[in-house]
């Protein structure tokens, strides 16, 4: 894979869908506030998730408003503990396939990181497991007392936002070959880019 151009390798790697079989935030929704809870919100929230799937509405507004509705006022030492927590469940929605993959790329000294819409502080303990220390992933904003605003701090990692968190991780672009994994319509600007793109069947 490697080419006289390009000695380096990045390898790029969605999460939800990719990584794992299904989507985390509502495996994470349902790790911290049980199922009945998970259900009742989501029926809430049910116009604005019908909105976003017809584009009528924008997916990281309708993110923004899910995840402020479960954790706006946590603290942020409980929300980090939850995520270390939850690595334990994540790790068995594990898709084999591609977590192999992502081990290959390892083992032949490539550079990995993982590009996801999914929430830091979920996301990083199990990339750590999986020996991943570079995650680009949506930031949540803390006030100053240690307390989640419900607000995202940076943007919803998704689009061509996962192309801009790249670009700014790796900014000299044609120094690496770039190889891409995702299973969304949230990867396309990612694969486009990419040397070479792969999309993940699910």
């Amino acid at each position: 894979m490697k080419t006289a151009d390009h000695p380096c390798v990045v390898a790029a790697f969605d999460f939800d869908g990719t990584l794992t079989t299904k989507d985390t935030l509502t495996a994470f929704i349902r790790f911290t506030h049980g199922r009945r809870r998970l259900l009742l919100g989501l029926l809430r929230h049910a116009h604005w998730l019908l909105l976003m799937r017809l584009g009528l509405f924008p997916n990281w507004k309708v993110k923004e408003r899910v995840f402020a509705y479960y954790y706006r006022g946590t603290t942020y030492e409980q929300f980090k503990q939850w995520g270390r927590c939850f690595a334990d469940v994540a790790e068995a929605l594990l898709n084999r396939q591609t977590t192999a993959l992502l081990r290959w790329h390892l083992a032949e000294e490539h550079t990995v990181c993982v590009v996801t819409a999914s929430i830091d502080e979920w996301v990083r303990p199990v990339c750590e497991r999986l020996g991943v220390n570079t995650v680009l992933a949506t930031r949540i904003e803390v006030s100053s007392d240690g307390i989640l605003t419900g607000r995202f701090l940076s943007r919803n990692c998704y689009g061509a936002e996962k192309v801009a968190r790249l670009m700014e991780a790796f900014p000299q672009r044609d120094s690496y070959t770039l190889c891409a994994y995702g299973d969304s319509r949230g990867d396309r600007e990612l694969l486009a880019m990419a040397d070479e793109g792969f999309l993940i069947a699910t």
